[in-house]
This record gives structure tokens, sequence and C-alpha cells, in this order.
């Protein structure tokens, strides 16, 4: 989705205002949906009482709150910079936001707003964009920057960079041709401007790989997919297998694929290798022994923002501490009766958009309860059922654990064999994502592909 089609030039903006109720206003006035003073005040109330359940900060000094509007387009997008900072009230709490974007959702739109919402947020969770965004001293560069975030201009890659990318590209489609590979995997990130990619086959499916949301090289292309990867590792071949690992999920890559991957170093503009892996071969055919990596019920957008998630813990822990933790996500009506509450419910009378996984406010949440112990229990299309719930089951079949693993991976691949469900580990001394399902794991963040089986 581009988004930049829904963020005019004259609705970024400077801040005059040093609260957060009259940055609110401001922002209002530019997209011209109120009729009058008193419905203006409405909305604005609107917005604020909202900041009572859930915050819209999303740290950073970014703020993204969002409402819902009977409008004539799918979205509405202004955003505001205020260098010194505002007060940005919440339950008592303040705190320094230099950045507001205001997200107004047609009242049609309640299906993806989520995900329009967690495609915002990413862009606004690297400490690099908010960088550039404040350093920024005009209004046209300030305006510019953010319309190149979000896919709205264009740019030319350095010449010399450019004939060493279109010379790599014409020897990966010799490489695709001979290999017969079906997906072609480019890594974005590699690139800070635009590039012009074609597909080497056309029978290869060309998928963006990035962590940012609508990439400059996004914008230039027309892919036929785009996987979403969290930065968690320079390894190339980590990266790679995370990707791989979503698409599965997605069903954009089959066990039985071979797959090309295209990249180069971060933000270097220039593709330097070309890798070619079988996917039945690198993970093994014992994890994935079915055409459908998720179990019934789970929805892939789900799964794939607990993925993001755990590898934020995974490599963040809590207050520069690591953090082990479990997350269970499948059919809550198979999963409960092989659970129990260790503490009260934190999640317990919240509305379900509140407590989705791809709500951007949730992350921290999360991050915040995963030191409690015991697992976070979550329901196939991402709503939270609990935290901090014991699992108690036990499986037909002996379960031998790889040396290192504790009672925290047992338990996940006990549960994925009898619920028919998906578990994620965090480990807290090696920092590992480890996925289960059926009573089999696979590592989903080391440096090296591998595949056991359980």
């Amino acid at each position: 989705m581009r988004l930049g089609r829904y963020l005019a030039k004259n609705r970024i903006i400077e801040l005059r205002s040093h609260e957060f109720k009259d940055a609110l206003v401001e922002l209002l006035s530019t997209c011209a949906i109120a009729k009058n003073a008193e419905e203006q005040d409405s909305i604005v109330n609107e917005i604020l009482e909202r900041e009572q359940t859930i915050t819209s900060y999303l740290g950073n000094g970014v703020a993204l709150p969002y409402i819902r509007r009977p409008i004539n387009k799918p979205y509405i997008f202004a955003i505001g910079r205020c260098k010194n900072g505002l007060n940005f009230a919440n339950s008592g709490e303040h705190k320094d936001t230099r950045i507001i974007f205001l997200m107004i959702i047609s009242t049609e739109n309640e299906e993806s707003y989520l995900t329009v919402l967690a495609a915002i947020a990413r862009i606004f969770q690297s400490q690099e964009n908010i960088h550039q965004i404040l350093a920024n001293q005009s209004i046209g560069s300030f305006r510019g920057h953010i319309r190149n975030l979000f896919g709205a201009c264009k740019s030319i890659t350095n010449q010399s960079k450019n004939h060493q990318n279109q010379l790599m590209l014409r020897e990966a489609q010799k490489i695709v041709k001979a290999t017969k590979c079906s997906t072609v995997l480019i890594f974005g990130d590699i690139l800070t401007s635009s590039f012009e990619i074609e597909a080497p086959t056309s029978n290869a499916k060309l998928v963006l790989v990035t962590h940012k949301t609508d990439s400059l090289a996004a914008s230039e292309n027309n892919f036929d997919d785009v996987i979403y990867v969290h930065p968690f590792s320079n390894y190339r071949l980590s990266q790679a297998r995370s990707a791989i690992i979503i698409g599965l999920t997605r069903g954009i890559i089959s066990h039985k694929d071979k797959v090309c991957c295209f990249s180069g170093l971060p933000q270097s503009d220039i593709f330097d290798t070309i890798s070619i892996i079988d996917v039945a071969k690198e993970f093994g055919n014992s994890f994935f022994n079915n055409e459908d990596l998720l179990s019934e019920g789970i929805h892939p957008e789900a799964l794939e923002r607990l993925l993001a998630i755990a590898a934020d813990i995974s490599v963040e822990g809590r207050e520069g501490k690591p953090v082990g933790c479990l997350f269970v996500i499948g059919d809550i009506t198979k999963i409960k009766p092989f659970t129990k509450p260790l503490v009260l419910n934190p999640f317990y009378g919240y509305k379900e958009e509140d407590r989705n996984i791809l709500n951007p406010f949730m992350a921290e949440t999360i991050k915040e309860f995963s030191s409690i112990d015991g697992a976070f229990i979550v329901r196939g299309d991402g709503v939270i059922e609990s935290a901090g719930s014991l699992i108690q089951a036990s499986s037909e079949h002996a379960i031998q654990m790889p040396s290192g693993f504790g009672t925290r991976h047992a338990a996940g691949a006990v549960i994925s064999a009898v619920a028919d469900c998906i578990a994620i580990a965090v480990s807290e001394s090696t920092h590992q994502v480890t996925l289960f399902k059926d009573g089999k794991m696979m590592l989903f963040s080391d440096q090296s592909f591998s595949s056991s089986t359980i």
C-alpha cells in the first residue's frame, strides 16, 4: 500500500503549540473534516478520552493518535513537528513528544486499519528516521523527508552504484533460470534511494524483504509481495531465514521452493551477494511436513507481528536486562484446557481492539509484562486472552529437548503438540527465538540454519 497518497504536503506542518490538545487542533485544521468549531472540539475530546484508556505514545518522542470518521477516502494523515517538545499528558504522566502523526480512518475500514497502524509505527520506531526528521532545519526539507519515508517522492541512485547493481541483476537472472528458483527475495533495506528492479524470469515471484514500510525500493517496483522482517541481526543468513519463515506462514513461499536471495550491506546502495536456498534442505522436512505452516485459525499477520515482538524482546530485554518469555497462539478452545492462571489476568476487561497484537501500542505493554512468569495466550486473530498462564499439558510421545533448553521450551513443545497451536519461546540466556509446532522446533533468530525434531 502506498501510504504517501494519504499524506498531502500541506498536512505536514511545524507545530506552534506546546500542549498535546492544542497540537491536535492544529493538525485537524489541515484536514478540513470538521464542519465547525463545535465538531472539531468533539473530535479532539474523543481522541483525548481514548488517551485515558490506551496511550497513543509510541516512544522515540512520537505520538500516533487516531480516530474513525465518515470520510470519502480510506485514510487522511497529518503530521506535525515540535522541535522543542510539547507536553504529552496521559494519566498524570508527561512525555517529551516532538512528532505527532494524526490518522483519520474511514468508518468503512474497520477490518484493515490495525495493519496500517502497525505499518506506520514501524516507520517511527526507527531511531535513524526520527533523528533525520528532527535534524531537517527547513519546513521544505522536513516535508521532503517525510514524503520520502512514506513513498511519495523519488530519488536517483548514484550512477556507479546503479551500474554495479544492474550487473549483479543480470547475473542473478542467469542463476535463477539455471537453478529453477521460484522466488527471488530482494533485501530492500540496502537501498537509500530508488532503483528499478525487474523479475529475473516471468515465472519467479519478486518479493521485497524490508523492515521499513513503503520503502523507496517498494515505491519504484511492482513487487509481487512484501515481507517485513525485524532487523534483529546483521547476519544475512539469519535475515534470510526470518524472511523465509514469514513467507512460509503467509503462503508466499512453499517448503518445496528454491529461493534466490539478493542482498548486501544495509544502507550501502550496493547489492553484493547472491545466495540460493533450498527450503526443504536448509530447514528440514520434519518441520514443514505440511503445505501450510499455520495451524487452523491463526492469521498470518498475527503470527508475523508476534515474531517481531519476540525478536524485539530477545534483542532489547527489559530495562537493560535479558528476559525470557513464551507466547502461545491458536484456537483458544483447544489451548484453555491445558492452562491455568498464575496471576490475575492484566488484559481482562479491555476491548479486543485494544489488546490485539496488531495494535502498535500493545508492543510496549507486552514487553512490560514479559517478565511475569507464565505464558501469553493469544487468539489466532491476534487478541491477547491472558498473560502469566501456566502450561499444564502432557504429550503422548516423549519430549527430548536438545541440550541447553529448559522448562519454557519444553512447555512450548508440548502445548504445540496437544493443542494444535504454535508456541514462540524467547530464551533469557541465549536470546534465541524458537518456534514450536506439532511438538517440533525451529530456531528463528540464530546465525545458522537449523532444524530439529523433538
